[in-house]
């Protein structure tokens, strides 16, 4: 039997999350909190130094680096932790961009003490562990691929629900005016509309982008 203790990093801009985050685990046997970050940037930092085993990433942190590309980068090295995304966020343009950077595990914070723990050692052996929200969500883009937005298309679409013009938009993601108006036309085309109010009201409904 193993009883070398799974090694967390906390990765987290509140400290009152940290902190109870903190309280849950070290209550566990098998787990201690070697680490805690308050930046993406950090985390990424104190992943590479090798003596993590599980980091417990949330997906927003103000200014700077995301929570979905920091576990990207933690991810790509080799003999990297494992990711356990922890956060209040369930929308497409939440879940899809963290798993496809390589989360082992999608986990919602109101989830209960016995279940963060259960999910934090599933991560650890290197199995797949979501919050049963988000699986019933990929589980219905499977069933209903028509409706499925790209990662390009959710990024395009979340900018005009916060206002964003096609020159604007084409600027934060580097995009031509002609490319991003290309992406709301399939984007109308799958959601079955015709207007920019209509895409995000439909896809806000269907909780394909978070509002």
């Amino acid at each position: 039997m193993n009883d070398t203790p799974i090694r967390l990093l906390l990765a987290d801009d509140h400290p009152v999350v940290r902190a109870g985050l903190r309280a849950v685990l070290e209550t566990e046997p098998g787990l201690t909190v070697a680490a805690e970050a308050a930046t993406a940037e950090d985390a990424v930092a104190r992943a590479g130094e090798g003596d993590i085993d599980v980091v417990l990433m949330d997906l927003q942190f103000g200014k700077g680096m995301g929570g979905a590309e920091a576990t990207a980068l933690i991810t790509a090295r080799p003999g990297a932790p494992r990711v356990l995304v922890v956060t209040t966020y369930d929308s497409d343009a939440d879940t899809l961009p963290a798993i496809e950077a390589g989360a082992t595990g999608y986990l919602l914070k109101d989830a209960p003490p016995e279940e963060l723990a259960a999910a934090v050692r599933t991560a650890a052996a290197g199995r797949t562990i979501l919050a049963s929200a988000v699986a019933d969500r990929l589980m219905n883009r499977l069933r209903t691929p028509a409706t499925t937005l790209t990662r390009r298309e959710t990024e395009v679409l979340t900018l005009v629900a916060e206002g964003l013009s096609n020159q604007a938009i084409g600027t934060r993601l580097h995009l031509t005016e002609g490319t991003v108006k290309s992406h709301l036309a399939r984007v109308y085309a799958k959601l079955g509309v015709d207007s920019r109010t209509a895409a995000v009201a439909s896809a806000t409904e269907l909780g394909l982008i978070r509002r």
